[in-house]
């Protein structure tokens, strides 16, 4: 229980106060006491609990037990717990006592009216409104923890909108409610007692620069009942009384949490006192409620998938056909992006990426817009925001925008344990530069949004060895049927070295890798001797290794993987500018569908009819129950520098944990 103001009894005249039910209140009875005093009593009227606390070593007592010594270091604690019927309905009475009067000295009189407010929300998380016992000005995570959550109103539910619902002071459609957290305000007690007295709802100038309230004032089948009351500039407002003990208000996130915002959102309810015309307004009560703005979460690739999106371009047809059939296969929704809006940019993953926010009451998809803005850069707007599908972007105010914030470079972990941490949502995995080095990083504004997110802390990987830069060039993870749920795939020069070299060994080292690329350039084969005698593509190779084998360490130690968790992909890589490409088709730069794997067809040496390379990855990855598809993506995505992967995207299942239940 929070302590209540100090209420001060006269012997002039009775005193009236407002109490609030659960409330204690402090009775102050030394201001006006009769000579001689030394000895008191107190007792109340029935629903009055009455109690004395001698000091702070002693526990309290029921104050209607006996006659107390008077003695300064007293406390006289008053609590009601049922509103009052009419005005001072209730007293409390102090007689002042002497040993040597045999009747009182004297009499003092609190008159009582007690109410009942309270400000409540979905604390305990359980989509519904609890008034179970907590301190509502925490936030507590974790499975035994409370607090409301608050969703960041960022999709567009009225389609006649150009700007996403909370964008402004209005709420142009019924539905746009349903995405909106439910804040009640309870009162009870007479309704005489607001003839002299005011409820006013506020909050601080900062938190309201992350939330809007809106206040259901009339019928709630008309958007018009819906008035905006709190946010922006809008810290206060008096809350009028209507004919009910319960008024409804709705409250949207404005911001997701940032370097700037950690995320929580406090509104207030104050009960004050305006009954004196020669004093200003006197705050009697006030009752607390803390949200959490919803995190904006990753789905790994390991979670199944819902909606697979490509870009139709100039020479592109057979790609496209090829994605299409294994969305078929995997029960997936497939949505094309035509040229007239991709404008021939095909890098749909490096345009965005996809995930969702979750609260009790509403989960939907928000895309994440990438400061990267190709040619695809109104796609996320203009094509995917709508109704429960919501869009944030991050860019910077500079020109510090580089390959590295493109989402190819944006991946998430399936869930992992690591160094005695649980991660039941994942990890987020982005590269940057090695530490202490200059080179190129992701932009502080993405990053830093990235962090504050909380939920999935990320894990900085090295990628400035690569000309593109993006950890979807040498790291993928797919779905496994045992307790571990994945593998994490790893481009690997010396598993293909080693490949080769088996094949020569038995006599297939004149097999060619490139022979059937069709494409508008003609591609120049190489056999397996000619890749085994290129002392500079070995020595490069040794090099891309040992970056792979780098980033192999940090991923083990910050995911908390072994050796058994990890399966080598074959692949080489060759130089351009000083940094890394793919040599051929980048295998782990794959589409991942459930248990179907597109995958870059490598065109690598065939030897009795079938290609090595295919048939490697195939041994590796058809055990954990996986189908492999092939798909060919040479002239129009590898020989650009990307793959399959680069290529698509894919909206996935939100996870069955709940965020809420973690401790970050």
């Amino acid at each position: 229980m929070s302590l209540q103001r100090i209420v001060r009894v006269s012997l002039e005249h009775p005193t009236s106060a407002v109490c609030v039910a659960g409330v204690e209140t402090l009775v102050d009875i030394y201001g006006s006491v009769p000579e001689g005093t030394e000895m008191f009593e107190v007792y109340g009227t029935p629903g009055v609990d009455i109690y004395v606390s001698p000091s702070m070593e002693r526990a309290r007592e029921r104050a209607d037990t006996r006659r107390w010594h008077f003695d300064t270091g007293l406390e006289i604690i008053v609590v009601m717990n049922s509103p009052s019927n009419d005005l001072n309905d209730s007293h409390v009475q102090i007689s002042y006592h002497s040993s040597h009067e045999p009747l009182p000295l004297a009499y003092a009189v609190l008159y009582l009216t007690c109410v009942d407010i309270a400000l409540d929300c979905d604390r305990n998380c359980e989509g519904r409104q609890s008034r179970s016992f907590v301190d509502k000005r925490d936030w507590v995570w974790g499975p035994g923890g409370y607090g409301a959550i608050l969703l960041v109103n960022c999709d567009r539910d009225d389609l006649n909108c150009y700007n996403q619902d909370n964008c402004d002071r209005h709420v142009h459609c019924l539905r746009d409610l349903e995405d909106m957290s439910v804040m009640v305000l309870r009162t009870q007690g007479p309704a005489a007692l607001f003839d002299d007295h005011k409820l006013i709802l506020h909050t601080s100038s900062y938190d309201a620069k992350w939330a809007r309230v809106f206040h259901a004032c009339g019928p709630k089948d008309s958007c018009e009942a819906y008035r905006h009351v709190l946010g922006r500039d809008k810290v206060s407002y008096e809350v009028p009384r209507f004919h009910g003990d319960e008024e409804h208000f709705f409250v949207e996130g404005l911001s997701f949490p940032d370097a700037s915002f950690t995320g929580l959102v406090s509104f207030h309810v104050t009960l004050l006192d305006d009954s004196n015309e020669d004093f200003s307004e006197s705050p009697i009560f006030t009752d607390t409620v803390v949200f959490r703005v919803a995190p904006w979460i990753m789905t790994p690739s390991t979670l199944p998938p819902l909606e697979v999106y490509v870009c139709r371009v100039r020479n592109n047809k057979g790609f496209v056909d090829a994605v299409a059939e294994l969305a078929r296969k995997a029960g997936c929704k497939l949505t094309i992006c035509p040229q007239n809006e991709n404008r021939n940019d095909r890098w749909i993953q490096d345009e965005m990426e996809l995930g969702y926010v979750q609260a009790p009451h509403k989960t939907f998809p928000v895309v994440f817009d990438s400061p990267r803005n190709g040619e695809l850069q109104d796609f996320p707007y203009k094509r995917i925001l709508g109704p429960d599908f919501g869009y944030v972007t991050r860019e910077p105010q500079d020109s510090s925008v580089s390959g590295l914030d493109s989402f190819g470079n944006l991946e998430v972990s399936p869930p992992v344990v690591a160094n005695g941490k649980e991660y039941p949502l994942g990890r987020i995995l982005i590269g940057g530069n090695l530490p202490g080095s200059s080179g190129r990083r992701v932009t502080q504004v993405v990053r830093d949004f990235l962090y504050a997110q909380r939920v999935q802390p990320p894990v900085e990987l090295f990628v400035d060895w690569l000309a593109v830069g993006h950890v979807d060039e040498f790291l993928s993870f797919v779905p496994a049927p045992d307790e571990k749920g994945f593998r994490m795939l790893l481009a690997s020069p010396s598993a293909c070295f080693k490949l080769f070299q088996e094949k020569q060994k038995w006599g297939h080292g004149g097999a060619l890798l490139f022979k059937g690329v069709v494409g508008d350039k003609p591609v120049n084969t190489i056999s397996i001797n000619q890749v085994l005698s290129n002392a500079s593509l070995i020595s490069y190779n040794k090099s891309v290794q040992s970056c792979i084998d780098w980033n192999r360490e940090v991923l083990k130690r910050e995911l908390g993987l072994t050796e058994r968790d990890i399966i080598d992909i074959p692949q080489l890589f060759k130089t351009e500018r000083r940094k890394a490409v793919a040599f051929f088709p980048d295998l782990v730069n794959m589409l991942v569908l459930g248990k179907h794997l597109g995958i870059p067809k490598p065109f690598g040496p065939v030897i009795n009819g079938r290609c090595c390379l295919e048939e490697k990855v195939r041994s590796l990855l058809e055990p954990l129950g996986l189908h492999c598809t092939f798909i060919d993506d040479f002239t129009p995505y590898h020989m650009l520098h990307g793959e399959v992967h680069c290529g698509t995207n894919v909206r996935r299942q939100p996870f069955s944990f709940k965020w809420w239940n973690m401790v970050p």
